[in-house]
């Protein structure tokens, strides 16, 4: 498997995260993360590691924190704007985006840039 490969089966990971943040994954979450995929190059393996993480019901704090850790392994990357963007696309689709899920694509975002920050101020140390 490649790198770009185990980024977008973060990607899924970390939208089941989403998905989960309000307690329950909704059909239309589910739905559109079908239909937002379809054609997508890595669309197989997003909706793969959702469901993969979906039926074994991983604790959503140890998914999350798993996707946090291997986007800090694997760097800056314009693949996070598509992250966010899908984020709020699966969000969006049941009674709109909740404070739960609004906090995870705040923590996501916030989290990596500070990661990212700090490696580069170490870098110019």
């Amino acid at each position: 498997m490649s790198d770009k490969e185990k980024l977008y089966e973060i990607l899924g990971e970390l939208l089941f995260v989403v998905a989960k943040a309000d307690g329950v994954i909704q059909v239309e979450e589910k739905e559109v993360l079908e239909s937002y995929f379809k054609d997508h190059p890595y669309g197989e393996d997003i909706r793969w590691s959702f469901n993969y993480e979906a039926k074994r019901n991983t604790p959503v704090d140890d998914v999350y924190n798993k996707v946090i850790d291997y986007c800090k392994h694997y760097g800056p990357t314009n693949e996070y704007q598509e992250f966010i963007k899908a984020m709020e696309v699966v969000a969006e689709a049941a009674d709109g985006i909740d404070e739960n899920e609004t906090a995870v694509m705040q923590s996501f975002s916030q989290d990596l840039l500070t990661r990212f920050k700090n490696d580069i101020d170490a870098m110019q140390s």
